[in-house]
């Protein structure tokens, strides 16, 4: 079955400490993850971050949520404990326990919505609370920043000239550690205008090894002909390395082309090529930051 969103996972952690003793968080992830008989892939799926699983986030956040409801207690650090009120609420709750269900008791409700007293609360009949935690929600922001900021960048890779895409080709390459200095790199990339190949690079600094370059500014898509072009020149030139960049896509026939060769030919569309230039940089500058923190256990550690 799917990973339980986190207010699935509400009640049945109640379940798993209703019997008045202190278990450990550890314990309560584990028994949460058995009674949705979830598989080992899906125990170690993590957040787009990396850093946590996701039944290990959503328990987590669902442990938060029904601590400042006062239905559960940290009675030290990495335990959990029912509450009298938890207790209730497994006998009179109901059996999806939610954010909005929560909202019914003041120091959830000042948890989850703080707001100046001279400013009405959101009413606790209203809309249903997604059922991603704040953590998923703040990835699923981020992605969406960076798929519009990938799409802008493509349309404004576009609308240049094919000089300045062939010199964002070799920023990209340098910025992602090819090609030794700018002026080595610039050298090296000059148009050669040699039968399907616009350019080489140094594969790293000392110059051990050359990359060829085929960079082809399109909005159409780039068949196989170009591709086998490409193998073609590759061969000619005794090359075993290849990169060809397009800001458009490739066709399935394209893809196949360079598939089981003895040289190793890379290709990169456009949306890859949007997402290089954010991962490394290039075209791009920082907005805003945000800071994400979490309480240092190991400060509070008297041991």
């Amino acid at each position: 079955m799917p990973i339980p969103d986190f207010q699935s996972v509400m009640r049945p952690l109640l379940e798993t400490v209703s019997d008045g003793t202190p278990v450990s968080l550890s314990n309560v992830r584990s028994q949460v993850a058995d009674t949705f008989d979830l598989t080992e892939i899906e125990r170690s799926e993590r957040l787009p971050s990396g850093r946590q699983t996701v039944i290990n986030n959503r328990v987590g956040w669902a442990r938060t949520y029904l601590n400042k409801a006062g239905l559960l207690q940290i009675p030290e650090r990495g335990m959990v404990q029912i509450t009298e009120r938890g207790r209730e609420a497994l006998v009179a709750g109901p059996e999806r326990i939610t954010v909005r269900w929560l909202k019914q008791f003041p120091e959830f409700e000042r948890f989850h919505n703080p707001a100046p007293e001279n400013k009405a609360s959101e009413p606790t009949d209203g809309p249903e609370q997604p059922d991603t935690t704040p953590d998923e929600q703040l990835a699923e922001a981020h992605q969406s920043l960076m798929d519009a900021l990938a799409d802008d960048l493509l349309a404004q890779v576009r609308r240049a000239t094919p000089q300045f895409f062939e010199q964002l080709v070799v920023d990209l390459m340098l910025a992602m550690g090819y090609g030794g200095s700018r002026q080595e790199a610039g050298q090296a990339t000059r148009a050669t205008n040699d039968d399907g190949i616009d350019g080489t690079i140094k594969e790293d600094k000392l110059g051990l090894d050359i990359i060829y370059l085929q960079a082809k500014r399109w909005a159409n898509s780039v068949h196989r002909p170009e591709i086998d072009k490409f193998i073609g020149a590759l061969t000619r030139q005794g090359a075993r390395k290849g990169v060809f960049i397009t800001t458009s896509e490739f066709s399935p026939g394209a893809r196949e082309a360079a598939l089981g060769l003895n040289m190793a030919v890379v290709l990169i569309d456009g949306r890859e090529l949007a997402q290089l230039m954010i991962e490394n940089n290039l075209g791009v500058s920082t907005r805003q930051t945000f800071e994400v923190k979490q309480v240092d256990s190991d400060y509070f550690s008297e041991d």
